[in-house]
């Protein structure tokens, strides 16, 4: 699976050049001389993005570095207009986007099944000579060419769809939460980056209801320098609707380790303060009531001054599965906020 997840493909994609209009003359045994009769070319074939919720993955395109639609045909007699070139459709997961090489303007989005959107379109046929005959000029002997497809890199990424967002560094407990509280099976073992592609899980709530958790592969300081495995995947947490900040309740300096978390997507994209947060010590089995409450006195005191609403600090252990249930509570009241 690792192996597999792509979120990454440049391809070069050409759309399909449109048909030439034609400049024919109907002839027949009763009428040498007719008038125009050209008919035009078909348009040349778009490169377009189809959703679907079947792919998790863009890996189907990864090999794929050439992307070529179909020209239109020409034109030809009694006015018959040239078939369109065929139009390649790219099958890609939902979260896609597409940007062109060199530029980071977002040209194309998917985010539903069976949406399309015309990546680069084809080239217009051209006119046959009919259209250009008039009472002063009986006999057009031209027509338009079609014109040209157009042909660009494009750069295609990959950003998961979650609500919520798991943030912590290296075995801070991430997939061992996702593990424990959805059907999900990340791989886990106490070492650093251990998840190395993004996880998804469902995670049912109460009776009916349910809300994606999405496990980001472990950010550490310097991640947004290309540092570590962060930077490939912080991209993923741009579609998040709320932030699940993990610590382990074993960090020497809890309070350090959120705000080093916070620098980093801050340094990635400062958009990403604005999302709503919840601050969670893991492993909290490891603490006795007295402790807890201590570190929960710290971490208030550092969140004090921050500009964002009040991040909430709760803790739980996804071993003994103390606290999940409440913490399950409050992603959901975030969730479901009505907004400002």
């Amino acid at each position: 699976m690792e192996q597999n997840f792509i979120d990454y493909v440049k391809i070069c994609c050409r759309s399909g050049k449109g048909g030439a209009g034609s400049a024919h003359f109907f002839r027949s045994r009763l009428n040498p001389r007719g008038g125009p009769d050209g008919g035009d070319g078909g348009r040349g074939g778009h490169i377009v993005l189809r959703g679907n919720k079947q792919q998790w993955t863009l890996l189907s395109l990864k090999y794929r570095k050439h992307v070529y639609a179909g020209d239109g045909v020409n034109g030809s007699k009694s006015n018959c207009t040239g078939a369109d070139g065929d139009d390649i459709i790219l099958d890609v997961p939902l979260g896609t986007v597409a940007r062109l090489d060199g530029s980071t303007q977002v040209i194309a989005e998917i985010t539903e099944e069976g949406q399309k959107v015309v990546l680069l379109r084809g080239g217009r046929g051209g006119q046959g000579n009919t259209h250009f005959k008039s009472s002063t000029h009986q006999s057009p002997r031209y027509a338009q060419p079609g014109e040209e497809g157009t042909e660009h890199w494009i750069i295609l990424e990959l950003k998961v769809l979650a609500d919520v967002g798991l943030v912590g560094f290296p075995n801070a407990g991430k997939s061992t939460l996702l593990a424990s509280i959805t059907a999900a099976k990340p791989k886990i073992a106490d070492y650093a980056f251990t998840t190395l592609v993004p996880n998804l899980g469902i995670v049912p709530y109460r009776e009916h209801y349910s809300f994606v958790m999405a496990d980001i592969p472990g950010i550490i300081e310097g991640a947004s320098q290309g540092k570590g495995l962060g930077y490939r995947f912080l991209r993923h947490i741009e579609r998040n609707a709320v932030l699940l900040f993990l610590v382990p309740a074993d960090s020497p300096d809890h309070a350090k380790e959120y705000h080093i978390l916070l620098q980093e997507l801050e340094a990635f994209n400062k958009e990403l303060l604005h999302k709503d947060r919840i601050l969670a010590i893991s492993k909290s089995d490891l603490l006795d009531d007295e402790l807890q409450k201590a570190i929960k006195k710290e971490l208030n005191e550092a969140l004090k001054h921050e500009k964002a609403p009040k991040t909430e600090v709760l803790f739980f252990s996804s071993v003994t599965g103390k606290g999940l249930s409440t913490l399950k509570d409050h992603l959901w009241k975030k969730l479901n906020a009505p907004a400002l």
